[in-house]
């Protein structure tokens, strides 16, 4: 095998193990040590700290000598932090399975947000995603019958937005240090918080520092480590196809650990979502790479 099979062979393992160590999150969040946080406060301070723990973690690894100031650093910084809030307060109050399907459904806004604010012209690719996005979001929405999993449903789904709002920022940062915008945008989130958080006067034990801190740097900071290194020797549309399986892992393991079970309408509608995003993936893979595909098959 050649240097750079054997690059890329890596580069895939450490993709799956960000994807895995991203996809315990659910777990996390609806730990015993969490799940005592009143839920008033939960969201708030999982989104802080995790944000705060993540920041310190990545710090060391950020290249400060080309550090530079750009005028979308604000911007995504602040959506980075109205995901993260959203996305956080979405798992404490609906499945894990709904939380993390319905922020897949960026993929479905980042079509309609690139395409008004950087003026990215929508492909085929796009539209199918787009379409299947809207059947998911459907699917887990209006078929819920618990109203506070419909308001965490809701929250999920601005999650999903906000998500969108920081792959557009992040593409129109794409020159920049990648491990130093998120550790900016983690930051940014965790000060955002902190006065609130500090407002809400709630009192937390050493062992769920520790759950918070294992949030923030193992499942957080370290699988985005990974995931930068990786994507500069394997291609966007199959890292983004390797990372998929998050959204799979992540309702799987809360099952297994916590023995929370997502109505079979949560499940159909995760599998449109994923459904359209692969679809998505394999066809802008084969705008970009005709002859190589034909040459497989």
């Amino acid at each position: 095998m050649t240097d750079s099979a054997t690059g890329v062979s890596r580069s895939r393992g450490l993709l799956l193990m960000a994807a895995l160590l991203w996809s315990i999150g659910g777990v996390l969040a609806k730990s015993p040590w969490i799940v005592e946080i009143p839920l008033e406060a939960r969201g708030g301070v999982l989104a802080c700290y995790r944000a705060l723990f993540a920041a310190a973690a990545l710090a060391p690894f950020v290249a400060w000598r080309r550090v530079r100031w750009h005028r979308g650093l604000l911007p995504t910084a602040f959506s980075y932090a109205a995901m993260n809030i959203l996305y956080l307060s979405a798992l404490t109050r609906t499945t894990a399975a709904a939380a993390i399907f319905l922020q897949y459904t960026a993929v479905g806004w980042s079509v309609v947000l690139g395409w008004l604010l950087l003026r990215e012209r929508p492909h085929r690719a796009d539209w199918i995603a787009l379409f299947f996005a809207g059947c998911g979001i459907g699917s887990i929405v209006l078929w819920e019958t618990s109203a506070e999993h419909a308001r965490g449903n809701l929250i999920g789904l601005a999650s999903g937005v906000a998500y969108a709002a920081v792959a557009v920022g992040l593409r129109g940062l794409r020159n920049e240090d990648p491990v130093w915008v998120v550790m900016l945008s983690n930051l940014t989130a965790g000060v955002c918080l902190l006065p609130w958080v500090w407002m809400m006067d709630v009192e937390l034990r050493a062992a769920q520092w520790g759950v918070l801190a294992f949030f923030g740097i193992l499942q957080l900071a370290i699988p985005y480590l990974l995931f930068a290194y990786a994507v500069r020797h394997v291609p966007a549309h199959e890292a983004a196809l390797l990372t998929l399986i998050e959204a799979v892992l992540n309702p799987i393991w809360v099952w297994m650990f916590v023995g929370e079970i997502a109505p079979v309408t949560t499940w159909i509608g995760g599998a449109c979502i994923i459904i359209g995003l692969i679809a998505q993936q394999r066809l802008r893979r084969t705008r970009a790479h005709p002859n190589q595909l034909s040459a497989q098959h």
